[in-house]
């Protein structure tokens, strides 16, 4: 199953649910949408304008691919839980947004985390889902912790002052 989320920002994303849509169309793979505040209605989609929180903590943890638009906090949840998100950001140039915010942002995240997958241009979507796997191989999953870091070099250090290698 493929999550796509396009958030609760008040302009719509039509563009990516639309392209969604049309892509599950000619594929076997079950695809549900939380479409937002966004006009178009998919037809071969599983969909809903908002779904509840515990519900798409679920449908992210089920999913084989989540796709998100450029909001944190829609792509923090799947590196929560160790999966790499694809990442649609909203353009200005589309009417999506106010601004390019959410292409700067994303644009940074993956170049200092490395843990998303960011698709700039909407007709490279289908050929990303399609090597997904392929390009996950060796990225970053989830979010880095600098308490985790913070620990495991504390433990080091005491194991090597104790010397318990």
């Amino acid at each position: 199953m493929i999550f796509v989320t396009v958030g609760t920002h008040e302009q719509a994303f039509d563009r990516l649910i639309k392209y969604m849509d049309e892509w599950a169309s000619g594929h076997d793979e079950d695809v549900v949408i939380q479409t937002g505040y966004s006009d178009y209605e998919p037809e071969h989609c599983r969909w809903s304008k908002l779904y509840p929180y515990q519900a798409m903590v679920d449908m992210v943890a089920d999913a084989r691919i989540v796709i998100t638009h450029g909001g944190p906090s829609s792509f923090i949840m799947p590196l929560q839980t160790g999966k790499i998100p694809i990442v649609v950001p909203r353009r200005k140039e589309f009417n999506e947004h106010v601004n390019d915010h959410q292409l700067d942002f994303s644009r940074q995240v993956a170049q200092r985390q490395g843990n998303i997958i960011v698709v700039e241009d909407i007709d490279s979507l289908g050929y990303t889902i399609e090597n997904y796997e392929d390009t996950v191989l060796g990225m970053k999953n989830g979010l880095s912790s600098n308490n985790e870091r913070f620990c495991r070099k504390f433990e080091e250090i005491v194991n090597e002052l104790l010397g318990d290698e």
